[in-house]
This record gives C-alpha cells, structure tokens and sequence, in this order.
C-alpha cells in the first residue's frame, strides 16, 4: 500500500491523543512517531462533524480479511481501556494507530502472526459514539 487514505479525526480525539503522547516517558511507545505523524496528517474535525462511517477512537469496527471470507470486530481503545479479552486494540498498537480516522472501505495492511500482512478491509463501523451522540466518550 503505497498511498495512504485521507483521515479524519475528531478534535476530541486528537487532544486526548497528544495528551496521552505527552504523558508516554522517552522511548516508552515505539510507534510514538508514527501516531504523530499520523495527528499531523488528519483533517480535524469537532465531533459533531465527524462522518458516520469514520473509526475514531472507541468505535467498534467489523473487518472483512480481503483473500478470505473471514470477517472479525475489534473496538479501538485506549491504553487504559484494554483488557484481557481479543475485542479491543490500543492505539498504541500499530495497527491501531493506522485504524484511526480510516473510513468504511478502506483497505489496511495488517501483519499476520508468524509474519508477513493480509490485506483488512473496514467493513463497517458498527458503533461510533459520535454517531450515538456520546460526543465526551
């Protein structure tokens, strides 16, 4: 994937984020970088202005793997927010990371285990707060 999508993201998010960043100690987070670059790049949004069919954080997504009928859900989350279950991503994870902002229908690398990526395409945004109203989640 030589291009990457448009983001959006809501202002909401994005404080959170660079706060969350801010408060990481050096070298903590090595897709620190990464995540920066990626606020850097996004079109911000209030929250209210953020589309239906955009993952911000705490939107539950349903994945489609491209060569594959295999389909899964994950919530993107804060670091705080994770647990012990396989529903949920930290922003901290890479992948993470470059869910936030992507749109339904957007295709994503995403590394296999053992190595090498599938193709993930976003098939839907089941739950978005912002869609819910849930503009302070």
């Amino acid at each position: 994937m030589n291009k990457r999508p448009q983001i959006v993201i809501s202002s909401l998010d994005a404080d959170r984020l660079e706060q969350l960043l801010d408060s990481l100690p050096s070298g903590a987070f090595p897709g620190k970088a990464a995540l920066e670059a990626e606020l850097a790049r996004a079109e911000i949004v209030e929250p209210q202005q953020i589309p239906a069919t955009v993952v911000t954080m705490n939107s539950t997504v349903r994945f489609r793997v491209e060569s594959s009928p295999d389909e899964f859900t994950l919530t993107l989350v804060y670091p705080k927010d994770m647990d012990a279950s396989s529903q949920k991503i930290s922003i901290l994870a890479p992948v993470g990371s470059a869910l936030l902002g992507l749109s339904t229908g957007d295709v994503i690398e995403w590394p296999k285990p053992g190595g090498g990526v599938l193709q993930v395409r976003i098939e839907e945004v089941v739950y978005q707060p912002e869609r819910a109203g849930e503009f302070y989640r």
